[in-house]
């Protein structure tokens, strides 16, 4: 990203689910963020076991509300310059549209902000040993 941290972070779970390491992506994040949370239709259950299995801290998360009020609710309730909304899909996309969030599609974001993707992991581990670049 660009070092800028007046910015709130929200991330569609499925998108979340999507990166290799969530924890170490909050971690970064936080490094440029003020701000930082989940938002999903889920059940606030299912959000809830799995950033505590995966030890994510959120500042916010969506509750039993919809995406698109939860975002809203944010955008109000946290004061900074900018909204990012990490999302999936082009409905996620259409969604940042309609509240005045910036979309960014996880993929880019990954790629931007240097986190590994769960898909790229697998594809690692498909291909039978490690390679190991400290080896003679």
């Amino acid at each position: 990203m660009n070092g800028e941290s007046d910015m709130t972070l929200a991330f569609e779970l499925e998108a979340l689910k999507e990166l290799a390491s969530p924890e170490t992506v909050f971690e970064d994040a936080r490094g440029w963020t003020e701000y930082i949370g989940v938002v999903s239709e889920k059940p606030t259950y299912v959000v809830t076991n799995f950033t505590r299995k995966n030890r994510i801290r959120q500042d916010f998360f969506s509750g039993p509300r919809g995406k698109a009020e939860s975002l809203e609710g944010v955008k109000e309730q946290f004061d900074t310059e900018r909204y990012v909304y990490i999302g999936v899909d082009e409905e996620d996309e259409s969604l940042a549209d309609e509240v005045g969030w910036e979309y960014l599609g996880v993929e880019d974001a990954a790629e931007a902000a240097d986190w590994v993707l769960a898909t790229s992991v697998e594809a690692d581990e498909e291909e039978g040993e490690p390679v190991r670049d400290d080896w003679p």
